[in-house]
């Protein structure tokens, strides 16, 4: 009887009439990427669990995302008891697999929050790129957006989380005619086309993603006690409703992958198993750039021990740059029932090496649920021949588990101490909120001192005003308050005035006018 494990691999699946006696993924070459496709019911998921048991159970840390919650299972043992446990001894006995159940170690994972430990990144750590694809920005908006990166780069703003992109933008859009003389127009309507996408962004979670503390990838890529690699559920279902930001997520989660562990090389196993469900989501009305990049990740991830394997419907969701590097592949059933499937199916035929003993193209269309037409890479990492294959059973439990279940899985993980609760540094909202604080707090400044310049030059006028009013006991009239900077003309006829109205006479008077005249005509 053969075991999850042999000698090189790992035991997918054989046996029975008509199908090959077994079917291993070689560990040494797991790194090769995988596809996983079929119709909806043909098994995907259940492949998936055990492809996710065997890498764990070889002390591969595993990441995969569950989304209708079934995946969740892996925490609990299957039950030895009822139909499903009867078919799979069944299954079991024709394949020659020792069938034992056993849990395995699992942790949850939310966007969230709420069905696993929070799952976080910097809008730094996502960059303009993907979040331009988040947003669905036109070329104008990214561009901006790269303006608003590059220039909180210059003056030191961190951007952790959407409050600090929308402060950040705000500051863009204030000083955009500076801005724009260094790199290029920064128009009104494209910041406030960002900050609209931001708001929906901010709706369908968003605002719970970006922020701190940003994920470790070392907590993922972690093993347990007992040596077997961690795997690391990502619930999806909610997720699904906001199918751009998942697949946004998983592409990042690629990429921070593929930028920050080593070049290993061609280990014996790989470092890490990369399963992204859903596929075609990420692919759906991508732009060519975005697909280039992920054409690019695949093919240099391996290097860094990293096996990525996409799960779809259809072969053809995946394009065929990425495609032609997806060595291991477990092909289901797929329904041919218009002329478009029909293609289909011929081009998934194509893909594999054929083998005599049967057509491909028809046993795609006649494999039962449970059952694949599998290849999987041989000695030097050539392509193996086309099998009809029996998949394994599970030894985990098939299906959801209960909320007291998973709560208790989630509690036990000491990975909630790091994460469940949110960090708010000081970062580029809080700093540019300062800066305008203080912007405010010297204009009031500045306009107090104009009001009280003001209002001393009022309360000038009125006492000049009070003291022009006739003095009935001394007869004299305080002249008005003059300025220093009044010339030497206006200070004599100040001083000729107040001397006439002092002698009250028009003989005085009249010898004032001739000393002023005398005193006039001797400038």
């Amino acid at each position: 009887m053969t075991g999850v494990l042999t000698e090189t691999g790992i035991f997918v699946g054989g046996g029975g009439e008509g199908h090959a006696t077994a079917q291993e993924l070689l560990l040494k070459y797991a790194n090769r990427h995988g596809l996983i496709a079929g119709a909806t019911g043909t098994g995907k998921t259940v492949t998936l669990q055990i492809l996710a048991e065997a890498f764990s159970s070889a002390g591969v840390p595993v990441f995969l995302s569950d989304v209708k919650g079934d995946l969740a299972g892996l925490a609990m043992p299957g039950s030895a008891e009822g139909k499903l446990h009867a078919a799979f001894a069944q299954r079991a006995a024709t394949i020659g697999y020792d069938l034992a159940y056993r849990d395995f170690p699992v942790t949850f994972w939310d966007l969230f929050g709420d069905q696993g430990h929070p799952v976080r990144t910097t809008v730094s750590e996502m960059g303009p790129l993907l979040l331009s694809r988040l947003m669905g920005l036109s070329e104008a908006q990214e561009g901006v957006l790269n303006i608003a990166f590059h220039l909180a780069d210059e003056e030191g703003l961190a951007l952790l989380d959407l409050k600090d992109l929308r402060s950040m933008l705000v500051h863009v859009g204030q000083n955009a005619a500076q801005i724009g003389l260094r790199y290029g127009n920064v128009s009104a309507a494209s910041v406030g086309a960002i900050q609209r996408q931001l708001l929906v962004l901010e709706t369908q979670g968003g605002d719970r993603f970006f922020g701190e503390p940003a994920l470790e990838l070392a907590d993922m890529m972690a093993q347990a006690p007992d040596g077997r690699g961690r795997i690391n559920i990502l619930a999806a279902d909610r997720l699904m409703s906001s199918p751009r930001l998942y697949a946004t997520f998983l592409l990042w989660l690629l990429s921070e992958l593929f930028e920050e562990l080593p070049e290993v090389g061609d280990p014996d196993k790989p470092r890490f198993v990369f399963f992204f469900d859903e596929a075609h989501l990420l692919f759906d009305d991508a732009p060519k750039a975005l697909v280039d990049k992920v054409e690019q990740v695949a093919r240099l991830i391996r290097s860094k021990g990293v096996g990525v394997y996409f799960i779809t419907q259809n072969p053809a969701d995946v394009p065929d740059g990425v495609l032609g590097q997806l060595g291991n592949r477990v092909q289901h059933a797929l329904r041919a029932f218009t002329a478009k499937d029909q293609k289909d199916l011929a081009r998934a035929a194509q893909n594999y090496r054929p083998n005599p003993a049967f057509d491909t193209q028809t046993a795609i269309k006649e494999v039962g649920t449970g059952e694949a037409v599998t290849s999987f890479l041989q000695a030097k990492g050539a392509p193996g021949m086309v099998e009809r294959t029996l998949v394994r059973p599970p030894q985990s439990r098939l299906g959801v588990l209960s909320d007291a279940e998973r709560r208790a899985v989630i509690a036990a993980s000491a990975l909630g101490v790091k994460y469940d609760r949110v960090i708010d540094r000081d970062s580029a909202h809080e700093i540019l909120t300062r800066r305008a604080d203080e912007a405010a707090r010297e204009a009031a400044r500045a306009e107090a001192e104009a009001a009280t310049e003001a209002e001393s030059a009022a309360r000038a006028e009125r006492e000049f005003r009070n003291a022009r009013r006739y003095d009935s006991d001394t007869g004299k009239t305080p002249a008005k308050p003059r300025s220093r900077s009044r010339s030497s003309d206006s200070v004599l006829e100040t001083f000729g005035k107040s001397l006439a109205r002092q002698l009250g006479t028009k003989s005085g008077q009249a010898l004032v006018r001739g000393v002023l005249g005398t005193l006039f005509r001797s400038r």
